[in-house]
């Protein structure tokens, strides 16, 4: 098989991925009468630290217009789902929190992706390593060619670093494991070249 097949395999099987992805959301979206992207915002707000709950934050980490962000934001708002929050540095920006209905939608939605993760679970850890390390070098590709934005990976941090196949993290001070690296970690600083 050349390379050009296998990259072709892979890329549709990335594909179909995505496409599970998009009606799970889809299912979860209908019985709340939200759209996908707002369900996303939900779960984010869920699971990260108050400061990056603002609509440019969002805008970045979604690969979408402050615009689009913004109707999204606005539609939680009226649906109470979200409420403003003042950033006391910055009068004309605000952040978000999730109300009491927000935070049970929420906690109901975050396990959109159960079907995946049984899915991946059936694969050896060994696997799951390698799988994981293939997949944040094809984010960090797409990183470098402006195609999607900083990903708050170890791959792209100032305290990661790789020799030969060791991976060390020096904010943690230790070497990592391949199912060990981070997609989303909270004490990422951005590597800048």
């Amino acid at each position: 098989m050349t390379d050009i097949e296998i990259n072709y395999k892979i890329t549709q099987a990335l594909e179909r991925i995505s496409k599970t992805f998009r009606v799970l959301l889809w299912q979860e979206s209908k019985k709340y009468g939200i759209s996908p992207i707002q369900i996303q915002i939900l779960i984010f707000c869920l699971t990260h630290e108050q400061e990056m709950l603002k609509v440019s934050f969002f805008a970045k980490e979604f690969d979408l217009t402050k615009a689009t962000i913004s109707d999204s934001v606005k539609v939680l708002l009226e649906k109470k789902m979200l409420i403003k929050i003042p950033d006391t540095y910055d009068s004309r920006s605000y952040m978000v929190e999730l109300t009491k209905e927000g935070k049970e939608i929420a906690n109901k939605v975050s396990g959109y992706t159960n079907a995946l993760d049984h899915a991946i679970g059936k694969l050896t850890d060994t696997t799951k390593g390698i799988f994981l390390n293939g997949l944040l070098k094809i984010i960090e590709n797409l990183n470098q060619n402006s195609i999607i934005s900083i990903q708050r990976m170890c791959l792209t941090c100032y305290h990661y670093s790789k020799n030969g196949n060791e991976h060390y993290c020096s904010f943690l001070e230790k070497s990592l494991n391949n199912h060990e690296l981070q997609i989303d970690c909270p004490d990422h600083q951005t590597l800048v070249e």
